[in-house]
């Protein structure tokens, strides 16, 4: 995917619309993300084990490795940084794309 190295977008710090530069940042796991979601991680593991019938919402599942789409991806979300040429703060893209290769031209 090819993305210009300078973009003109609304910047929330400005409240306008300025010039911004893009870089990229590597992506963070769910994880160091989100740090109080273990809990549903462990629950989920678990749900090989646990396993019940019916009113038990997820655990009334298989093991998430009997699913049909397990395993990596082939692509990751990229993850753009846009910084603000007027106040210099930074700000994130709420969605990353997937793509294989990212260009800055």
């Amino acid at each position: 995917m090819k993305k210009p190295k300078t973009l003109k977008r609304h910047c929330p710090h400005c409240k306008k619309h300025t010039e911004h530069k893009i870089t990229q940042a590597k992506r963070k796991t769910p994880g160091s993300k989100h740090p109080l979601s273990a809990g549903s991680k462990k629950r989920m593991r678990r749900r090989g084990l646990a396993r019940g019938v019916g009113n038990r919402g997820k655990i009334s599942r298989g093991a998430i490795s009997s699913f049909k789409m397990t395993g990596k991806k082939s692509t990751k979300k990229s993850d753009f940084r846009y910084q603000c040429k007027e106040c210099k703060k930074s700000h994130v893209q709420k969605n990353g794309i997937r793509s294989k290769r990212v260009e800055f031209e």
